[in-house]
Parts: C-alpha cells; structure tokens; sequence
C-alpha cells in the first residue's frame, strides 16, 4: 500500500505541475497561481478558523472533517484526473464553509484567508438572506 500511494502521490503532482505549467505557458499566470495556492489557502483557512473563538462548536466540527477531507489522499474523484480530480474537495470545501458562513460572522472568513478575497467570495457564493 505504501508504494502504490507514494506513486499515486507523484502522479497526482506531476499533473498538477503540468497543469500549472500549462496555464502558464497560454498566458494564464494568474489562472495557474490560483490553482497551485488554493488547497493550501483553504487548509491554512479551516486551521485559522477551527482555532478561533468566534466559531461554533458545531462549525468547528465539520471544519475538521473538511480538513481531513481535503488533505487525505483517498478522494471520490482521483486528484490526477485533470479539472476533475480536485472537484470534490472544493464541493466539500465550499459546502462547509457555507454552513459556517450561516452561522459565524463573514468577516471572520476573511480574517483568515489568504489569498485573493474574490477567490473565497466565489467558492462560498455568499448569498444574503441565509
């Protein structure tokens, strides 16, 4: 098993380079920068929040799971098939982080995001009126 993952593993970031590099050479430089930070904008984002006061109980707990979602290695859909792969993890993450928006201040969501606020704005699609 150990073997198997560690290749799966090199795969899954061979094409994860290459996509980047892809969108680089078209011209997609903000594209591809989007791409390679946004797992780890979103992780740095559930630990920020999972920590702060101002988050429920209830939140925190599915901040965990999502967490332990996105940095397994075991996905519904393989993250080496290109635009697919890394589907399921912001399907998770965004539903989360939908159910914490309901119920923690937006302001802390940005308090903790890293990386281009429209970014989190469009994985959330914050709507008004709950």
């Amino acid at each position: 098993m150990g073997r198997g993952f560690l290749v799966a593993l090199i795969i899954a970031v061979s094409i994860w380079l290459v996509a980047i590099l892809v969108l680089i050479a078209v011209g997609q430089r903000a594209k591809a920068r989007e791409l390679a930070t946004l797992i780890p904008h979103l992780l740095v984002l559930f630990r920020g929040l999972l920590r702060d006061p101002r988050v429920s109980r209830s939140s925190k707990l599915w901040l965990g799971f999502a967490a332990v979602w996105i940095a397994s290695p075991i996905d519904l859909i393989p993250e080496f098939i290109p635009i697919a792969g890394p589907l399921d993890d912001a399907i998770v993450a965004a539903l989360v982080l939908r159910h914490v928006l309901r119920r923690t201040d937006h302001s802390v969501l940005l308090d903790h995001w890293r990386g281009d606020p429209a970014i989190l704005e469009f994985i959330v699609s914050v709507h008004d009126g709950g």
